[in-house]
């Protein structure tokens, strides 16, 4: 699924403080190898360079 700025994702990441938490895409930034990164917002902070296989869109 690819992901745009301002949807809400759930981040599954268990080296993350934010695991399991849900936040904002501020930024998609391609790689060299056409992969999509991503920079998620959350209450108290972010996480940058998250690959797309870590995001879980959440229900509407």
């Amino acid at each position: 699924m690819v992901f745009e700025e301002d949807d809400e994702v759930v981040l599954h990441d268990q080296h993350s403080e934010y695991d399991g938490d849900v936040g904002t895409i501020t930024q998609v930034m391609e790689t060299m190898f056409g992969d999509a990164t991503y920079t998620v917002s959350f209450e108290d902070g972010q996480e940058q360079g998250v690959p797309e296989d870590s995001l879980e869109a959440t229900s509407e």
